[in-house]
């Protein structure tokens, strides 16, 4: 029976001034979109927009004809996770929406 080493092997690495320093790229935000539905009323889509999000009615009511005229507008932005939530929250209030990351 072969015997294993399973002590850690050191690797030895030459030291160069050429070696980038290795930055890391800081999360791309992630964005939720509602999308333009033949059912819900413009109305109720800029309702919605102020009661969950807490938008100004002239807010709410842009994004509300950016969903009309565009066929979709950037609601919310933020961390995947958030964006997860807000997407829930507008198929709750029965709205289309996905996420999507920013770019």
């Amino acid at each position: 029976m072969e015997s294993v080493s399973v002590a850690p092997v050191e690797i030895e690495r030459p030291e160069s001034s050429e070696t980038p320093s290795v930055v890391p790229e800081p999360d791309v935000p992630w964005i939720t979109l509602v999308h333009n539905d033949p059912v819900n009323l413009m109305s109720y889509v800029t309702y919605v927009f102020q009661s969950y999000f807490g938008y100004p009615k002239d807010k709410a009511h842009k994004l509300m004809l950016d969903v009309h005229h565009k066929g979709r507008a950037v609601v919310s932005q933020g961390t995947r996770e958030e964006m997860e939530r807000d997407v829930q929250a507008m198929h709750g209030y029965g709205l289309w929406a996905t996420l999507q990351q920013d770019r």
